[in-house]
């Protein structure tokens, strides 16, 4: 459990650390520091001005009506320039805090960007959503609310200050004397709310992580009636929210309350010993009236940095949770050769190599492959057998625990990971479109190919047809969570996506799964040409789309079990034959 101390010492470590971050920035803070002292001051004169006012009204002659309307036209000089400078500092505030937001906001979106999908997996979408969105704006109040108030109000206090000890020595001592009562309050529940706020932004990413969950997967929801279930389940997570808001906002609401009690006591302390002052001929009813509207104004900085400090905290709760993504270690780019091959011809050697996802659970064991150029693997399994795995680990989504994979002889550790995915083309059993047009889904990743590479590439596919349906044709507007196309159609276009790349090595996870027989045998054959001169892995269920593979791989438990062509493995009449005669009645499809 996190002591009070600990979260002290966090709060300042992240505070510290973002301090650090708005490094570029510090001459407009101090602009805005600069502002605020000549505001304030300019604020803080209307008091004197306005007890002077009051003495020449109280004592003063004829004469002085000419000098209490220089007086008064001086106030409202005074107040129109402070307003100004109030403004202009706010302004910039605003500025300092959006860009400090803006550039958290893209260092976290292309840090997450560079997470290994082994980090990736433990973290739910709606979590990593929350920290880009409402983390972020959480902290982007805290601060402005810091640099508005904080920097005004600590010099308002130290100036005012100056001001009450110029007016009366005794008064003022007895003000200080007394204010810490309240600064004392608001640190012992500042220190107790960052906790509190950091458990509330938890329950918040949960409850951002379930609604993800259940709304983009709401079809399957009401499938399976799970309406009920799920409701109960958000209701929970919304309970254990609404009882995190409860504590920190009862928490953070008694500052306040506390604080203007405190500093009420005081300014009627300061009230009755100015008034026997007053009467005793220590102070001028002018003098008093500025000492007790000083004493209100040193009260009111107090109140507010007060709210700012439990607004903070909430922000550093937030903000550490941002901190916690970015000090998560990125995947590496891996060693750049001085001569990193021009043109790849796609052999591939597996050596040794062991993997699991969870090291305590072994998945792949000591497994050794050698693929030539242009050979057409075909790896078949049951589920769980490392079929997807082993193309995870081709294209270096995950790295190896031991032994290598080499292309073209060259260990794939030793290339940059941008430069590998380069070379392979991959159309997986999930399709992912991005909402844009049919033309840039299919030339994601390869936004220079022209018209005619893009419509190509479609007819190959067999996609052009359906497309051209579209009520914009290519030009339609889609995403994945669109019901404009079926799963097959979306699938079409990324296998037209793999098509327009061209890349030496092809990757197929159950790329035909969501197509009709009779479309995929179109699509079979457009691979076929597709194929020629590539290296070819096949990941497949439906045994009858892999029988003309050059190599045939079959996995089980994370091994090969066995290997060789269709007509080999099934004249063995052992693994493969069991599992291909599974999937046929009396050898009729």
């Amino acid at each position: 459990m996190t002591t009070g101390n600990n979260t002290s010492k966090g709060s300042k470590a992240t505070l510290l650390r973002l301090i650090k971050t708005m490094k570029g920035q510090y001459v407009l803070i101090f602009i805005s520091i600069l502002f605020a002292f000549f505001s304030t001051i300019l604020q803080l004169l209307i008091p004197v001005l306005t007890g002077k006012a009051i003495d020449l009204t109280v004592y003063g002659s004829g004469a002085g009506n000419v000098i209490l309307w220089s007086l008064i036209k001086l106030m409202i000089l005074i107040i129109a320039a402070s307003s100004m400078l109030t403004w202009i500092m706010n302004r910039i505030n605003l500025s300092i805090t959006y860009k400090l937001t803006e550039k958290l906001r893209n260092c976290l979106f292309e840090h997450i960007s560079k997470l290994p999908f082994s980090s990736l997996d433990k973290k739910k979408d709606g979590d990593l959503l929350q920290r880009l969105t409402v983390d972020i704006d959480q902290l982007a109040d805290g601060m402005i609310m810091s640099f508005n108030q904080l920097f005004a109000g600590v010099i308002s206090i130290f100036v005012t200050l100056y001001f009450m000890f110029t007016i009366n020595f005794i008064t003022a001592l007895a003000v200080v004397i007394l204010t810490p009562l309240s600064l004392i309050a608001a640190s012992f529940i500042s220190k107790r709310s960052f906790k509190l706020f950091k458990r509330q932004a938890m329950d918040k990413a949960k409850v951002a992580a379930l609604t993800d969950e259940l709304v983009s997967e709401l079809r399957t929801v009401k499938t399976f009636s799970y309406e009920e279930t799920a409701l109960k389940r958000f209701e929970k997570i919304n309970a254990e929210l609404a009882g995190s808001y409860k504590h920190s906002v009862f928490i953070s609401s008694v500052t306040n309350p506390l604080t203007r009690f405190i500093n009420a006591v005081i300014y009627a302390i300061v009230a009755v010993i100015g008034a026997f002052m007053a009467i005793g001929g220590g102070l001028t009813v002018g003098g008093l009236t500025s000492f007790l509207s000083y004493a209100s104004q040193y009260s009111k900085p107090f109140n507010e940095i007060s709210g700012v400090f439990t607004e903070m905290q909430n922000a550093l709760a937030s903000c550490q949770r941002i901190f916690e993504i970015l000090d998560e270690k990125a995947e590496t780019e891996g060693k750049e050769l001085t001569d990193p091959p021009l043109r790849v011809k796609g052999n591939i050697d597996i050596k040794n190599m062991s993997f699991s996802y969870d090291k305590s659970k072994e998945l792949i064991k000591d497994l050794s492959l050698s693929v030539k150029k242009g050979q057409r693997v075909a790896i078949v399994g049951p589920t769980g057998s490392g079929k997807s795995t082993l193309i995870n680990l081709l294209m270096r989504f995950y790295d190896p625990d031991e032994g290598k994979i080499c292309l073209d002889g060259i260990p794939t550790e030793n290339l940059k990971r941008s430069e590998l995915r380069e070379y392979f083309a991959m159309v997986l059993q999930d399709t992912w479109l991005k909402k844009a047009s049919v033309r840039d889904n299919i030339a994601y990743g390869n936004e220079n190919a022209s018209d005619e590479d893009i419509i190509r590439a479609a007819k190959d596919a067999h996609a052009h047809s359906f497309i051209k349906r579209l009520k914009n044709g290519y030009d339609e507007i889609i995403s994945n969570e669109g019901n404009s196309l079926s799963q097959g159609e979306k699938q079409l276009i990324c296998i037209a996506r793999a098509m327009l790349k061209d890349a030496p090595i092809l990757l197929l996870d159950e790329a035909t799964s969501s197509i009709d027989i009779r479309t995929e045998q179109k699509v079979q054959k457009a691979f076929l040409k597709l194929m020629e001169g590539k290296t070819t892995f096949v990941v497949a269920h439906r045994l009858s789309t892999i029988i003309d593979s050059d190599i045939i791989l079959v996995m089980d438990n994370g091994n090969i079990v066995e290997s060789g062509t269709h007509e080999e493995l099934m004249n063995k009449k052992a693994y493969y034959y069991n599992l291909y005669m599974s999937q046929f009645d009396e050898g009729k499809e």
